[in-house]
């Protein structure tokens, strides 16, 4: 549904985008992930239309962005990180204007603004002046002006920016309903567990360069060096934690062992059985407290794909 190829964009000597490549299948969640100035939104800018690169190619929908942008903005929805309101008018008010905005026909725009209004759950607020309205109702006011036209994409940078843990949230239960809708999402974020539960696909931007890009778990799969265990010790001495250490590297498929302050992480190929393994540890009598696998999350993977990428 999304489309990205070869996108470089400079301002000034400044260069924000370099060769970035990713696409988004219809219907799923997409998660732009980078720390700030990593060229997040120069990259939703661009297919937004409000930004042109200085060379490769973003479709939308197979619709190229550079030469039919009014196409293009038809089929997104696009709540940017921050945006302005107008002081004087009602929440209903405010959703009826962008509605004619985007042509929507006169007959129909209290309707969507009430439909609108109960989707995002401030149907109480219709009759409400917009700058009264708390930051995190004015993000899902925004989220319900970016839909005012029925959109199939939504480009969606940092939603949650500013949000108390309650509004984030609601947010995030607004994202998986449009999901269920049918809609293909882009989320750009640096707070990545708010995205670890919403996406279904990933992609690592930093320092202007896509770092991967693909289905989350394959992402993960690709950084993860075998399996990871956590391994903490009944009696955590210094001379105890170098035995037990020392004892897991001599051990057949044991990749690397790290110790840590309350317990060791060590990294195993697909071989090993943990059993195996910790049935070794209690005949070297090893006391062991707890023996567990270690999920993978986006930090760890954020991290070791950006350490690879810069090097």
């Amino acid at each position: 549904m999304i489309a990205v190829d070869h996108l470089q964009k400079s301002f000034g000597r400044q260069l924000a985008l370099d060769d970035v490549s990713f696409a988004v299948p219809k219907g799923e969640v997409f998660g732009f992930v980078g720390p700030n100035g990593a060229g997040k939104t120069t990259t939703i800018r661009i297919l937004a239309t409000l930004s042109a690169p200085d060379g490769g190619d973003a479709t939308v929908g197979g619709v190229p962005v550079s030469e039919n942008p009014a196409e293009v903005r038809a089929l997104i929805g696009y709540m940017p990180d921050f945006f302005g309101v107008y002081d004087r008018l009602t929440s209903g008010e405010y959703l009826e204007f962008y509605a004619a905005c985007h042509g929507v026909p006169r007959r129909r725009r209290a309707r969507v603004a009430q439909e609108l209004l109960e989707l995002v759950d401030l149907t109480d607020r219709r009759d409400v002046a917009v700058d009264t309205l708390s930051r995190g109702m004015k993000q899902r006011l925004g989220l319900a002006r970016a839909l005012v036209h029925d959109p199939q994409v939504l480009l969606l940078d940092e939603p949650a920016s500013g949000l108390d843990p309650r509004a984030r949230v609601e947010m995030k239960e607004l994202i998986r309903e449009l999901r269920r809708m049918g809609k293909t999402i882009l989320i750009s974020s640096h707070i990545l567990p708010e995205l670890e539960e919403l996406c279904t696909w990933v992609g690592f931007i930093d320092g202007g360069k896509m770092a991967a890009a693909g289905p989350m778990e394959e992402v993960r799969d690709r950084v993860t060096i075998g399996r990871r265990l956590r391994i903490e010790l009944a009696q955590p001495s210094d001379e105890e934690t170098e035995r037990v250490s020392a004892l897991l590297r001599d051990h057949p498929g044991v990749l690397s062992v790290r110790p840590l302050p309350d317990h060791l992480e060590v990294a195993v190929n697909d071989e090993v059985e943990d059993e195996q393994l910790l049935s070794a540890l209690v005949e070297k009598k090893v006391r062991v407290r707890s023996f567990s696998q270690v999920a993978g999350d986006l930090s760890e993977a954020f991290m070791r794909l950006t350490e690879d990428h810069r090097t």
